[in-house]
């Protein structure tokens, strides 16, 4: 399980294909300060797999349904990816539980600068294309991992998410590199899916009582 807080801003140093997969190898010190082979660290919001690592770099395998299923597969050499190790069971949940696992890719269709903070750092409000099937789950106010960042949604409208992001987010994640026309990994709060599932099971049975 992780938080949506990035650890650390990584760099693909090259993605290799094979026959049904591709190897990523990503340079990320922070991380791998206390990670031995076989941990999940998230990538872009992507629970993948430690396979080999050193000191300042690790690699990781990833199968062709999730190179289809997520950006991973758009990923080049030099590009930029979050990274979030799992949360400890006594660590502190400072965003909201996110699984790692991608329900979708989504679109930025604007990207605007807002006002500055203290320091003069501009934040931005970004709208964000959603999937079809997924806006069901999001709610105002409620949270949406993108790219594995936890965030706040200001608002929805139709399949279009509103958010804002602050010159901190900005500054430590991928999101600051988005414009219009990027597209993001997307995955729901897993509480509304359960909500959902509960909900059908008991409308279902109330159906059979009345038969």
């Amino acid at each position: 399980m992780f938080t949506g807080i990035i650890e650390e801003l990584g760099t693909l140093e090259s993605i290799e294909p094979t026959e049904s997969s591709a190897r990523l190898r990503i340079r990320s010190p922070h991380v791998l300060t206390d990670v031995s082979d076989g941990d999940s660290i998230a990538v872009n919001g992507c629970c993948l797999t430690v396979t080999e690592h050193d000191r300042q770099t690790w690699t990781a395998d990833v199968i062709t349904t999730t190179l289809q299923a997520t950006t991973l597969g758009t990923l080049t050499a030099g590009d930029r990816v979050n990274l979030e190790r799992p949360l400890r069971a006594d660590g502190r949940l400072g965003g909201h539980i996110v699984q790692g696992h991608v329900d979708g890719i989504g679109e930025v269709t604007s990207h605007d600068p807002t006002g500055t903070d203290g320091d003069g750092d501009r934040g931005a409000l970004v709208r964000i294309a959603l999937p079809e099937g997924i806006t069901r789950y999001v709610v105002a106010r409620g949270s949406l991992a993108v790219d594995g960042v936890s965030l706040t949604v200001a608002a929805v409208d139709d399949d279009t998410v509103t958010i804002g992001l602050i010159p901190e987010t900005l500054a430590r994640t991928t999101l600051g590199f988005r414009s219009p026309g990027s597209t993001v990994n997307i995955e729901v709060d897993v509480l509304a899916k359960y909500l959902e599932k509960q909900t059908e099971t008991l409308l279902s049975a109330q159906a059979q009582m009345q038969r």
